[in-house]
């Protein structure tokens, strides 16, 4: 067993971007663009203008050049040239293909507009690993550079080149885009996670525990093997009680349902998302047959997993 006890390290390593939704937006007033809630994350880089994010609940945060917004549960949004503005759905807007991996939204006629208004690169982000989705859970619903302590310094020549990027028009701008978005979102959340997570707790300090967070790499490196409480004490290096009473003081659930958990959701995600088998499924989690892992399926998430494959 790998002795690596950094699971939010892995986290970060495992974003990347989703190409077909790269998009060039040029906000003019009096427009806005309406992103719905999704599935993913969404990041947003104003390379020009100032405008606005209406957030999830209602709040308008300024933005001006040189901004980075990460909404790592992908919650409903929109993004205005000012408060008054008809905010209308982004799938509205007219598409025009720009460079492969990437096409503008026309959002307003650029030559009769007296107004500059916002340029925005905008993408859709997956968290490969999945297995972490709590962290997300416990993240707010916004988190900008210039809400978190410490960006500037760090990130501030990254977005510099994203600037450069969007308002040039050289080769692979949209590869080279994408490949800062992302260690810009995860240096959001690398400094969220180091500032002390806002007000969140349980999980993260979980994580935060050397001892712990030992434990809880190897559940979501290796999370088909069959765990026994005695195999994950040890891992930590203590008595089964005693391990047991700590693992759910910060969880806030047994280490048996915490595995049970974590399998089901990777299952889910395999099933919908991925359209893998279910026979696929119950092998990659190590169930000796699909009928054992349908039966735990049911038990843990109330559905069968043929209801799962069926969401999309």
């Amino acid at each position: 067993m790998t002795n690596s006890s950094d699971p939010i390290g892995e986290l970060l390593m495992g974003m990347r971007m989703r190409g077909a939704s790269y998009g060039k937006l040029h906000l003019l007033p009096p427009l806005g663009a309406g992103f719905s809630a999704s599935a993913e994350a969404r990041f947003h880089f104003i390379a020009g203008g100032r405008g606005l994010l209406r957030s999830p609940s209602g709040e308008l945060i300024p933005l001006s050049c040189g901004d980075a917004i990460l909404l790592p549960r992908g919650d409903d949004h929109a993004l205005v040239s000012r408060p008054d503005a008809e905010v209308r759905p982004i799938e509205a807007f007219r598409t025009v293909p720009l460079c492969p991996g990437m096409c503008s939204f026309e959002a307003g006629d650029l030559e009769t507009c007296p107004e500059k208004g916002v340029l925005v690169f905008s993408a859709a982000m997956q968290f490969e690993l999945d297995t972490l989705h709590p962290l997300i859970e416990l993240m707010p619903s916004v988190l900008c550079v210039s809400s978190v302590p410490g960006m500037e310094p760090e990130v501030r020549p990254l977005l510099d080149a994203m600037e450069r990027e969007m308002t040039g028009s050289r080769a692979g701008t949209a590869g080279i885009l994408a490949r800062l978005a992302e260690v810009v979102a995860a240096s959001v959340i690398r400094n969220w996670v180091e500032c002390g997570c806002g007000d969140a707790s349980g999980w993260v300090a979980a994580l935060r525990d050397e001892r712990l967070g030992r434990v809880l790499a190897a559940l979501h490196r290796d999370p088909g093997r069959e765990w026994t409480l005695a195999e994950m004490a040890g891992a930590m290096g203590s008595s089964r009680s005693v391990f047991a009473e700590r693992f759910a003081a910060a969880t806030g659930t047994t280490p048996l349902r915490y595995v049970a958990t974590l399998r089901m959701r990777l299952a889910a995600q395999w099933l919908s998302r991925d359209r893998m088998s279910i026979d696929q499924v119950a092998r990659q989690l190590g169930y000796q047959s699909q009928a054992a892992f349908s039966r735990a399926y049911k038990r843990v998430t109330g559905q069968s997993p043929g209801q799962a494959r069926k969401v999309r």
